[in-house]
């Protein structure tokens, strides 16, 4: 994620705090001194706030290294001030993967808790749980609540969070996940509708909190539902047949004419009839004002866009082109070159296939 910095990289997974991260610590601080308390009980509260995301740092890593286990990689770990996110490759298909995935977050939390609890214990601190308010009381007796309350959070059956992700593994046991994903999401923006009603009497944050759930859950089921309708294809189906290639030796000039021409951005980049690269249309632009039209192809193109294969499933191509800096990619066939693969077409391909299945629901039997 942008404007982020690393703070390390544990298990084989990088850990990065956003810039925006800073302004909650500042917040907190400040909050204390209007409160009356002095320089070092606002220290205090810094403290345990960086505390609180220490537990949801471990509460990620509990989704990561339980995905892991199946095979399923996870990109970064990323502090929000509003939390976590983990980024893993892809949810597990398998609904009881994803059960466990999704429950492995808030186990961690119980965890945390129950080693709280019985530490208080050991310290004959048990009056000391009851007796803290928000800024106020035993340092890990509230650590050990706000643990709690994490888990009880997230665990709300709405997605993004984990109880919404356990609702669907549930529900595509019995209906499938594209059914289930829908009936999930619909529970999760009748939560947010909920939280905002709330706000507008009790407190404003729940009306933040129902925006981001009722966006989180929209976006969950469009993206099983844009997913589900490239299942079985291949990058064959959603490639682009006609297309322009360019030499390694030709003019950035020849570039141009070939973008001005038509709707292609993007072109490949060929040696001896063998793609070596793509000359994206940011880098000709950038190109052209540092070394003019006469330059070569070569000197502008990226080496790093990656090729795809015709027979390669079109769901996976589509993730790994998300993940690149490449809005296109070369299709190859037997060491040839016979289609370009971009974003563009293939959601234009899932727009006709949305249209068709549609067609098809609404046709009388």
């Amino acid at each position: 994620m942008r404007w982020s910095l690393k703070l390390g990289r544990f298990a084989g997974i990088d850990v990065f705090v956003h810039w925006t991260f800073a302004i909650l610590l500042a917040w907190i601080f400040i909050s204390h001194l209007s409160a009356g308390h002095d320089f070092a009980a606002a220290m205090r509260g810094v403290t345990f706030i960086l505390a609180i995301f220490g537990c949801v740092v471990l509460h990620e890593f509990g989704h990561a290294l339980t995905a892991k286990r199946y095979g399923i990689r996870t990109r970064d770990i990323t502090l929000l001030p509003i939390g976590g996110v983990a980024r893993l490759e892809r949810m597990p298909e398998n609904p009881r993967h994803e059960l466990w995935v999704a429950l492995a977050g808030p186990a961690v939390n119980v965890v945390i808790a129950a080693v709280l609890f019985t530490f208080l214990v050991g310290l004959s601190s048990v009056q000391q749980l009851f007796q803290v308010e928000l800024m106020r009381g035993h340092f890990l007796a509230r650590l050990m609540w706000v643990n709690l309350f994490l888990v009880g959070f997230n665990l709300l059956p709405a997605f993004p969070m984990d109880g919404g992700r356990v609702l669907r593994a549930l529900l595509a046991q019995r209906m499938g996940r594209r059914r289930a994903t829908q009936v999930a999401a619909s529970v999760g923006q009748g939560m947010a509708f909920l939280f905002g009603l709330l706000g507008l009497f009790f407190n404003p944050m729940l009306i933040f909190i129902a925006f981001f759930v009722y966006i989180g859950a929209q976006a969950e089921a469009q993206m099983v539902e844009f997913n589900s309708l490239l299942r079985g294809l291949t990058v064959r189906d959603g490639m682009q047949k006609r297309f322009r290639a360019l030499a390694a030796d030709d003019s950035l000039s020849e570039a141009v004419t070939e973008l001005l021409a038509g709707a292609q951005q993007d072109f490949p980049v060929l040696t001896d009839g063998r793609v070596v690269g793509m000359l994206r249309r940011k880098d000709l632009v950038k190109a052209l004002s540092e070394r003019g039209a006469t330059a070569s192809v070569e000197s502008a193109m990226c080496r790093e866009c990656r090729v795809v294969q015709a027979r390669e499933p079109l769901e996976s191509a589509l993730e790994n082109l998300r993940q690149s800096d490449c809005a296109a990619a070369p299709v190859l066939e037997d060491g040839q070159l016979i289609g370009l693969l971009t974003l563009e077409n293939i959601g234009e391909l899932v727009m006709v296939n949305a249209a068709l299945e549609g067609r098809e629901d609404s046709a009388p039997v």
